[in-house]
């Protein structure tokens, strides 16, 4: 896979808390540079990016973040504004602690909630993508959020916030989530990623965009 390849499936991410405005611009500014596919930015930075992006790069942002825990309803307000604000895409998180109850009719409902904000508050190009934090959860509960994410019409589902304690991407949970999915929905693998070697192998499980906060230095010594 050469640079250009490489650099369509990614989404270059600033999500750390302490992200300036002018973090933001440069990030975006650096996205034009590496050709990537999107970037992806907190909530209160959608509308700074957008002012900045270059045509043809999309914008997404994060949704009940980083822990999921949210009430839907909040969940769907935060994303139905992203949306109007001029995000393209958002990556909500799946509510853990219903995983774990084994709840899954409301974690499918919680995502539901937000795919019609998502949904409805655009001009139905907008996609969504669900964050299931993989290494938090074992096989069996990878693929019930697999299949909970396909029956509320989400677009994605993603490994991982980044944030979280037990880990980032694997090529272990990505080809179990593509079992779950076989083809009918993307695959984000994010958290993590660190060189070409580990994001091409991702890919290669299944993947088909990659959060990744480290572009150049991933997209770093591969033929142009």
């Amino acid at each position: 896979m050469n640079r250009t390849q490489l650099a369509a499936f990614l989404d270059y991410t600033v999500l750390k808390p302490e992200a300036t405005a002018a973090d933001v611009r440069a990030l975006c500014e650096h996205a034009a540079e590496l050709s990537v596919f999107a970037v992806c930015v907190s909530p209160s930075r959608v509308q700074v990016a957008r002012d900045v992006l270059a045509p043809g790069i999309g914008l997404a942002t994060v949704c009940g973040f980083p822990s999921g825990a949210h009430e839907s309803v909040v969940k769907a307000a935060e994303a139905a504004r992203s949306i109007a604000q001029g995000a393209t895409e958002v990556d909500m998180v799946v509510n853990l602690g219903l995983v774990k109850d084994g709840d899954l009719a409301a974690v499918q409902d919680d995502i539901a909630a937000v795919q019609q904000a998502v949904g409805g508050a655009g001009d139905g190009s907008a996609l969504l993508k669900v964050i299931i934090e993989s290494a938090a959860l074992t096989d069996e509960e990878i693929t019930a959020c697999c299949r909970a994410a396909e029956a509320a019409g989400a677009a994605f589902v993603k490994t991982s916030t980044g944030f979280h304690p037990t880990g980032g991407a694997s090529v272990h949970a990505v080809e179990v989530m593509a079992a779950a999915v076989g083809g009918r929905l993307g695959i984000k693998a994010s958290g993590g990623i660190a060189d070409a070697r580990q994001a091409q192998a991702l890919i290669a499980a299944g993947a088909t965009r990659l959060g990744v906060s480290k572009a150049a230095a991933i997209l770093d010594g591969l033929p142009a």
